[in-house]
């Protein structure tokens, strides 16, 4: 802000001020953020904003040449670059200058294999160094990196990676979780053989395990030490590529069919990440960073960013809630974590195991708490104030869609519970009602009115554009729909409440389920809560699903305060049951569309993209009694 008003003339009065400024001045904006984080280039762009505002169809930054990885590895020092932690512990550690190496060796062993820019490489690994290193020697080459975690099914990981026709698959023959070791070696030859595009699959043995039956039984298969030892080393190089050369491949949820192959940039994501890190989290080179997270969420592309800051990158791999719970903060004493990344699930968890880590572990070294992935409640804001600590707590939020935040922290800000503090930095987003307009202390539609660095380039397999356009622009033309509800707060924070297709009906009044979800979250003892339509004769109706706290009971006493503070009559449920936990895709996101087909008898398309598919059967007698239902109906129409 200070840099901005002695350049520009300008002065803001508050942190929303500039945000607005910042919303309203895309060029100024971004282009004093690329200055301001010393993007490496080695050829200027000549527009900041080609083309206006159009959306889809904006182009960033052209002209520019540069390489992702190399703004990763700006630095080449002695510094911790990447400490790696497992359940049982500490695993690797590596300064940037060993970092550096290591990605120079692996950028020779892929330089042999001919692969021209463009080409596609995936990685179907645990959260490791190895990782890391294969996706920056892959994006210096100026290939394409995408990747799933291990506990995909084979047929998860080949209907993200059979898309995108990879020449190179880095993977592992087992992983650790939950104190065992997963052999995963029949998923690696079901992929292997499921990618008539690869030409060399690289193992990557855990723990002293063996790839011996893999090396047998793949024709393309070599060890990673073969692989990096093979090769002559040469240089470093880091090819300069445009702007809009793309570096990632991400994958929607899949749960409506396949995954859909988000394509994105390496400047669009570069800037934005360098913007949330270091002017949102207040990210510095003396800061250590850990985000839990896997190799199949974007929250790992994110992290690894973090390199380009210079500050020390965590990784876990493992059981979050190893060790009775304790493994990760174990990991944040130890290692003296400065900004502590999770989900709101897990903050729920660990409230629920009764964990007060500020007792037990030392914590002086950590300010911040980043959450992620769904709302953080307001009593895990609380939680947070009592059993860790006086820190800034601050949920995110935006999507794999453009692989950052549209909303997320501030240091200059108020924590307020149940908010997100602030709308991101040169970010035009709105919160609209059907027809498009302005709403504020009410719930809408969340919209992005003008173009922003970080949205996709492309989906793959999509020539037309068709697809791309009908994802984000067929609601609001020439507006982004990001497909959730929020509150916009006079604050400036927001709530967000959830997707917005998740809409019911009843009697032909449409309702949006976060309302209901809401409302039942206000009573004591309901900790989540999910609504859904259910088809019941030739109307539906609602059914409101709860997770309670340790020791509540779903009586008619806790039933009745629910329904009393639904905000009017049509917003009551039918059915209130308890349940365990909710249907998750493999990235940690609630799927109320799998609880919807069950208890509405519809087929799962794509069982595959849930994490914890069994949990449905709590849900499967609903559906037996709309089946029920249904039929009586029919019977006593032909009756009559």
């Amino acid at each position: 802000m200070e840099r901005i008003s002695q350049r520009c003339g300008k002065n803001w009065p508050d942190y929303q001020s500039f945000r607005d400024w910042s919303a309203d001045n895309l060029d100024l904006f971004w282009s004093e953020l690329w200055s301001f984080c010393g993007v490496i280039a080695s050829h200027p762009y000549g527009t900041v904003l080609k083309d206006g505002s159009a959306m889809p169809g904006a182009i960033w930054f052209d002209g520019a040449r540069l390489n992702f990885a190399e703004n990763l590895l700006r630095y080449n020092d002695d510094l911790p670059a990447i400490v790696a932690w497992s359940e049982e512990g500490p695993t690797a550690r590596l300064t940037y200058a060993e970092l550096r190496t290591e990605v120079e060796r692996c950028a020779a062993g892929l330089s042999r294999l001919n692969l021209e820019p463009g080409d596609r490489v995936a990685g179907l690994l645990p959260n490791i160094p190895e990782a890391v290193v294969a996706m920056l020697a892959c994006t210096s080459l100026g290939l394409v990196w995408s990747s799933c975690s291990p506990e995909f099914s084979a047929q998860g990981v080949l209907d993200r990676f059979s898309q995108i026709a990879p020449k190179i698959f880095f993977t592992v023959p087992d992983y650790l979780y939950q104190g065992s070791q997963l052999s995963i070696a029949d998923k690696v030859r079901a992929v292997s053989t499921g990618l008539p595009s690869l030409i060399s699959t690289v193992l990557i043995p855990q723990r002293g395990s063996s790839a011996a039956d893999l090396l047998d039984s793949i024709d393309t298969a070599i060890l990673y030490d073969e692989f990096l030892s093979e090769a002559p080393l040469r240089s470093l190089e880091f090819k300069q590529l445009p702007a809009s050369h793309p570096i990632y491949i991400l994958y929607s949820s899949g749960t409506t069919g396949a995954p859909k192959c988000i394509v994105h940039g390496a400047a669009g994501i570069l800037v934005e990440h360098l913007k949330e890190l270091v002017l949102e989290v207040n990210l510095t080179r003396s800061d250590k960073i850990f985000y839990a997270t896997s190799c199949g969420w974007m929250m790992w592309n994110w992290l690894v960013s973090s390199l380009a800051v210079g500050s020390t990158v965590i990784l876990f791999d493992g059981y979050p809630l190893g060790n009775e719970g304790d493994i990760l903060f174990d990991l944040c004493e130890r290692e003296q974590v400065t900004v502590f990344g999770t989900s709101a699930g897990y903050l729920q968890k660990i409230e629920e195991m009764g964990k007060m880590p500020r007792k037990t572990h030392s914590l002086r070294a950590l300010r911040s708490i980043l959450s992620t992935g769904s709302r953080l409640k307001p009593h895990s804001f609380d939680f947070v104030y009592k059993a860790i600590g006086d820190i800034h707590l601050s949920p995110i939020w935006g999507g794999t869609d453009l692989c950052g935040c549209l909303g997320g922290a501030s240091p200059l800000l108020p924590v307020r519970r149940d908010e997100i503090q602030s709308r991101g930095l040169g970010l035009d987003v709105d919160v609209v009602d059907s027809k498009g307009s302005s709403v504020r202390e009410e719930a809408g539609e969340v919209v992005v009115k003008k173009p922003f660095p970080s949205m996709p380039l492309y989906f793959l397999n999509d020539p037309s554009g068709e697809r791309y356009k009908a994802a984000y622009f067929e609601h609001f033309p020439g507006m982004w729909r990001h497909g959730d509800l929020a509150v916009l707060k006079s604050s400036g924070g927001m709530t967000v409440l959830g997707r917005s297709d998740d809409t019911l009906n009843p009697g032909g009044v449409r309702i949006g389920a976060a309302e209901v979800t809401a409302a039942a979250e206000r009573v004591e003892g309901v900790i989540e809560a999910m609504a859904v339509a259910q088809k019941w004769g030739e109307d539906e109706r609602i059914l409101l699903f709860v997770i309670l706290s340790a020791g509540t009971l779903l009586d008619e006493s806790l039933k009745k305060r629910i329904l009393d503070e639904m905000p009017s009559p049509r917003h009551r449920p039918k059915e209130i049951v308890a349940v365990p936990d909710f249907p998750t895709t493999l990235s940690g996101k609630r799927s109320a569309k799998a609880v919807r087909d069950v208890v509405n008898n519809q087929p799962l398309l794509n069982k595959e993209a849930l994490a914890n598919p069994q949990i449905l059967q709590f849900f499967e007698n609903i559906g037996e009694r709309a089946n029920n239902k249904r039929k009586v109906r029919k019977d006593n129409f032909s009756e009559v």
